[in-house]
Order: C-alpha cells, then structure tokens, then sequence
C-alpha cells in the first residue's frame, strides 16, 4: 500500500515524497488509519519499524484539519517518552513533517539538563505540541504553568522502558491532570505483563496491534563470544582492525567505564567517544551528531542509548557488558539494522555471565552458538554461585519521591 492510501493530505504527501518515503511500514499502514478512526491503540513493533511516523503524521493531519485560529497555541498533544534524546527526536519528527503546513505548530519540547524557566516561557508563550520526559513534564506542571484543558491526543512512546524507571508511580499523577476525553496511543517494543495495568488505567476497549517477531529481529546477526573479561577491550580492538565498520555501538554497564575505555581506545588510535547520564546535554547532543556524520566510529555507551537513537548505519552493537533484562537486549540490538538495512551485533560472555545469557536467551526465544577467537580464548573455570546478602535500601527520599509526594498532597488538598 502507497502512503496515497492513507488519507493524508497533499501536503504531507509532497512532504514524504521530499523525503523519499515511498511505502509505509507495517506499523504505518496498521496504525495511521486507526488514528483519523479516532480508535485508543496498543501497538508492539520492533524498534526502528518507524513507529515515530506512525503517529506523527496522522496525528499532524488532524490537527492542521482543525487548528485554533488563536494567536497562542493550546496543548493538543502531549507525547511523553522514557529518555531525553527520544524526546528530542519525536519533536524533531514533528517539526520536519510540518515543515510544508501553511501554518506551523508551536512545537515545545521538555527535557532535563536544560533551564527549566525557558522551557516553562516557551509553553506560556504558545503550544500546540508538547513532547517531554516524564520526569520533567512533572516538574513543569507542579509550577502550575501548564494548561492541559485543551488535550485531546495523549501518546506514550517506549512505554516499556518507562515501566523500568518507576512510570507506574508517576502515571497516576500524569492521568489525574488530564481531560478525561481523550484519545490514547501507546507504543512498545515488548509487551511485559505489567503493562496490562497501565493500558488499564489509560484506554477502554483499545486495538491492539503487533507487528513482526518481537522477540529476533531477523535483520541482524546476533553473535556470542566468550572471553575472560580483562580480555573483553583487546578483542573488541582486534574486531574492529578486522572488520572495519564504520560506526560501532558498544554498550557499558555504568557510566563511569564509558568514560574510561573511551579514553584507553582514543590512546591506541580510535576515534572514540562515551555517552552517558553524566554528560552535560550539549555535549551528548555533539556527541550523537558526531557518530552519526563517523566523526566518531566507536560509541561507548551506557542504556540511555537503547532507546531514541535513531541512526541508520550502525554497523555493529556490542555488549560489552549484558544488559539487565531480555527487553533490553531487544532494543540495544535493535540500534543496528535499522531501515532495512542489515547489522551484527555481538555479546561478549564469560563464566559468570554465561546464565545470564541462557535466560536473555529464552525469554528473547533464541540461541545461539558460542564463538572463541583465536588468541582471546575463555580459560578458567566457572566460579561456585554463592548467595549474596541482601541489598541495603538508602534512607533518603529521591527528588522523584518528594515530587510525588508533593503533587499527591496537592491531590487530596482539592
């Protein structure tokens, strides 16, 4: 099916012509209908299955169709994402689909890291689009700044990912300040069970659409290579000399290491660089620009990279580190591959991670052969498991907590 199939207007079709952008996606073709159908929707594809444009495009048809004729804009739509370089690329989405419209959307965009003063002027001054971080979306409302009477599109991208960052304590808060008529989009990569409860709270009745096998991402070839891990950077040297891929995406467990294996790599010659929540927002948006022109060939980066990165050419990811959770495995992978282009993607185990793996293995529905390379073999022998103690929880609130029990107090005040 032809995008001229999906009861966009001529405008946005010059505009997807400008953008090469022929045929539309599986999530496209299901999704876009079913938003001008007015429809709540639950939809799982795969990252990079273009699910951004998905609700983009129908969702700036409507409102070009029935745009205020006011002088300031009034929040139509809120998008609300897990990361801040998500956000900034659904805004940027918007901003270059509406780039033919006779008259533009006032486009805002909430994140940490940046003044909170000016984003709470940009609002004031005028918004039709609203696309923020959870966190810093609470943040500004608890100013009392916000006018969110006018909303009638209320989206959440990554949902999964932003049930691991304690979502579902926030989404209360987020549906309490929200007009009770309302259409809902939710999208996800994988499906766990806990989010059955927030699409619960959200939408009655919704469709629910799935696109593609969620759990392999057929496009990549996934590899595991065991190595003692004092012997994880060499190899990873001695893969690049031989392969020679151009942009290299290396996922670290902290943010600290990122930092530190970037420099060690730069010494020996390689265009490196790190990406983590330490950085300053500026720079980790140099940072990506960076990589993705290969000014940078090897990206050192902690999870905040699994998701919102939306670069085409990654040629290979690299668990450098194992991710936590199955899910996580999904969306790091899913950084290459990306546009129907092919990719590789590489774990390096050892014994201590090796049962780890075995259930990223089977949750995922996968496996995998074990790989050694010639002069990087795994020796030794599997350490005995012993028990832990348990973990000892810090006294202190977080800044979230306060904020919640800030914005829950106001609640019960009214």
């Amino acid at each position: 099916m032809p995008f001229t199939k999906l009861q966009l207007s001529s405008t946005f079709q010059k505009t997807l012509k400008e953008k090469a952008f022929l045929k539309p996606t599986p999530i496209q073709e299901a999704v876009i209908p079913l938003v001008f159908e007015g429809k709540d929707i639950v939809a799982q594809a795969q990252t990079g299955s273009g699910k951004s444009a998905s609700f983009v495009l129908p969702l700036l048809e409507l409102w070009s169709q029935k745009r205020d004729t006011a002088k300031k804009g009034k929040i139509k739509i809120l998008v609300l994402t897990p990361t801040r370089e998500l956000t900034l690329q659904v805004a940027e989405v918007f901003e270059d689909f509406s780039k033919n419209l006779e008259k533009k959307p006032q486009i805002v965009h909430l994140i940490g890291g940046k003044g909170i003063g000016d984003q709470i002027y940009k609002i004031q001054q005028g918004c039709d689009i609203l696309v923020a971080t959870s966190g810093r979306f609470l943040d500004v409302f608890s100013k009392k700044q916000m006018d969110l009477s006018h909303l009638e599109y209320f989206v959440l991208d990554e949902a999964d990912k932003m049930l691991n960052l304690d979502f579902t304590q926030e989404l209360d808060l987020v549906l309490d300040v929200l007009p009770q008529k309302r259409h809902n989009l939710l999208f996800s990569a994988t499906y766990p069970k806990k989010m059955q409860d927030i699409v619960a709270k959200i939408m009655h009745n919704p469709v629910v659409i799935s696109v593609g096998d969620q759990a392999t991402v057929e496009s990549i070839k996934q590899r595991v290579i065991e190595v003692n891990a004092h012997n994880r950077a060499p190899l990873l040297r001695h893969l690049l000399k031989k392969h020679q891929w151009r942009l290299v995406l290396v996922f670290m467990a902290n943010k600290r290491a990122t930092d530190n294996i970037a420099q060690k790599f730069r010494k020996h010659g390689i265009n490196a660089a790190s990406f983590n929540a330490d950085l300053e927002q500026d720079v980790r948006n140099e940072t990506l620009q960076a990589f993705k022109e290969g000014k940078v060939n090897v990206l050192f980066a902690t999870d905040i990279a699994a998701r919102g990165l939306d670069i085409e050419s990654v040629d290979c990811v690299v668990n450098y580190d194992l991710p936590r959770s199955p899910a996580d495995y999904i969306h790091r992978i899913g950084r290459t591959a990306r546009a129907g282009k092919s990719g590789e993607a590489l774990s390096f185990i050892d014994y201590e991670t090796q049962a780890h793996f075995k259930l990223i293995e089977k949750r995922s529905n996968i496996k995998l052969a074990r790989e050694s390379i010639e002069g990087f073999v795994l020796v030794g022998k599997a350490p005995k498991q012993a028990k832990g103690s348990a973990p000892i929880k810090g006294k202190g609130k977080s800044k979230k907590d306060k904020l919640r029990e800030k914005l829950r107090k106001e609640k019960e005040c009214k």
